[in-house]
């Protein structure tokens, strides 16, 4: 039997990758440990502290990688179109992203190490959200609207598409592009009727 051909430094931190981001979303952080992923990746433990610095390098690695991802793809398809249509889109793209790629939105959703500054729902969320806000806060000005208060709803549409996305990893319909056109007709009637000055429905009583 010829003997197995090693692989090069960059083809064993790609397999590490890989095979760390299927342990960390079947298992979580905590519960998944180095010889673990070792033992997946066929290697000893001294290989995964070679390349990562150890479990927390690795799991920064890949979560870094995902958050990229996601910002990517929100980012580009709110970037052009009508104000519906860019809404839709960027349900669109994230529930894609749901679909596709299951282990990826597994580790957001999971735990995260402590010490971790980036890595959870989250920090996810933030990213997204300051890059729909900035987004949100152009239209709002052009509309006549306080574009400080841009954040507001843009943390807001976020938030909703993402915690839908959650839901339709275990329901799995309807489709990800009626999903997306549901929530964006949501979101859409909100913004389209928003009053320029909102006031409580409600007054506390100061007596």
């Amino acid at each position: 039997m010829p003997p197995r051909k090693k692989l090069t430094a960059a083809a064993r931190r790609a397999q590490l990758i890989e095979v760390g981001r299927k342990a960390f979303a079947k298992k979580g952080y905590e519960a998944t440990s180095v010889e673990e992923i070792a033992q997946r990746a066929k290697v000893s433990k001294p290989i995964v502290y070679e390349h990562f610095g150890g479990k927390e390098g690795l799991y920064a690695v890949i979560v870094d990688r995902e958050v990229e991802l996601v910002v990517a793809l929100i980012s580009e398809a709110i970037s052009s179109g009508s104000p519906r249509e860019r809404l839709e889109k960027a349900a669109l793209v994230f529930l894609t992203y749901v679909k596709d790629h299951p282990d990826g939105f597994a580790v957001l959703t999971h735990d995260a190490p402590v010490t971790a500054t980036r890595g959870n729902l989250s920090s996810l969320l933030n990213d997204v959200a300051e890059r729909v806000g900035k987004v949100f806060a152009v239209a709002f000005k052009q509309a006549g609207y306080d574009a400080r208060t841009a954040p507001i709803y843009a943390h807001a549409l976020v938030g909703m598409v993402t915690f839908v996305g959650q839901w339709w990893t275990d329901a799995r319909k309807p489709p990800v592009e009626k999903v997306a056109s549901h929530l964006a007709s949501l979101a859409w009637m909100g913004l389209r009727h928003l009053p320029k000055q909102p006031t409580p429905i409600t007054k506390r009583s100061t007596s």
